[in-house]
């Protein structure tokens, strides 16, 4: 699971940051949450890919959706044939379509439009895609993305001391089946597999005030992406407008009993490095980063 930050600046663009946008590699799936004005530059400036399946729209405001009209060309003028999906809040079929439809072309490929709702749960295969709600002007989503447990951990030295061949009882045997050998015995699973393992969460806030929906979304993550506008000094800005401070989101990291926090969606008034707002979060929160364009962020495993 790897984590390509497209855009990391607030709703003004800057020389080092662009409007929000970010890809979520899993596995081979790319996977776009938001898509401000200008995201196809930065997919090829940082080498992200284009085989884009599914577009997960925080909210409707323009430097979280501009993108979508020139994504959509590019991906017609490359050729694409696959659909593409589009998922957003309450309103997504009007907002999003509009976007499709700007511009003299129609994309060649067909373009669908789902409308989530907090609460709900996408199962995809090996993770569920989890919708919460984020506390910002009009309906506002956030995602976190949930991989189920992993199987235990397989004993090969074990097996191979009980006498089990290599091969098809192995993976028999590690997906939960008792198996019978030639002499009868009968081995179950728990003597040569361990306990398992936790998959990996992911959450992405978009816009938001500090919400207990939001630490809940966010509880036991091993990354939690969270905005954080402005700095303590603009905290009744903050307050007025639907956002969050660094200290904010360091705060709801803490409370989820997050692993990691990288802070996002960065206010044109500070620097790339933004020194003032990680000074804020780490002292809450120590395990924090500052998001940039470009970075790439690895979500591994945990070992137990």
């Amino acid at each position: 699971m790897q984590v390509t930050f497209l855009g990391t600046s607030a709703a003004v663009p800057t020389v080092d940051r662009n409007v929000s946008a970010l890809m979520l590699q899993r596995e081979g799936e790319l996977l776009l949450f938001d898509c401000g004005e200008g995201t196809q530059r930065q997919m090829m400036r940082y080498g992200s890919g284009f085989a884009v399946e599914d577009v997960f729209i925080t909210h409707f405001h323009a430097d979280h959706t501009l993108g979508i009209p020139g994504l959509l060309r590019t991906m017609g003028l490359q050729g694409r044939a696959a659909p593409l999906r589009l998922y957003g809040p309450r309103g997504a079929q009007r907002h999003m379509g509009a976007l499709t439809a700007l511009g003299m072309e129609r994309p060649k490929f067909a373009v669908e439009i789902f409308e989530l709702r907090a609460g709900d749960v996408m199962s995809r295969g090996e993770y569920d895609l989890v919708v919460g709600e984020a506390t910002h002007k009009g309906d506002c989503l956030a995602y976190a993305v949930a991989e189920h447990d992993r199987l235990g951990r397989f004993d090969p030295e074990r097996a191979i001391t009980f006498g089990i061949p290599e091969g098809p009882l192995w993976g028999r045997i590690h997906r939960g089946e008792a198996i019978t050998l030639a002499d009868g015995r009968i081995i179950s699973p728990d003597e040569l597999v361990g306990t398992p393992r936790p998959g990996r969460r992911l959450v992405y806030s978009g816009d938001t005030a500090p919400s207990p929906g939001m630490v809940e979304l966010a509880r036991d993550a091993d990354l939690l992406i969270h905005e954080a506008t402005f700095g303590e000094d603009e905290r009744d800005r903050a307050r007025d407008t639907g956002h969050s401070t660094a200290r904010d989101a360091a705060i709801a990291a803490r409370d989820a009993g997050a692993k990691r926090l990288v802070l996002t969606h960065i206010s044109a008034r500070y620097t790339r490095d933004a020194p003032e707002l990680l000074a804020e979060a780490r002292e809450v929160f120590s395990n924090t980063d500052i998001g940039k364009d470009g970075m790439v962020v690895e979500v591994p495993y945990r070992e137990t």
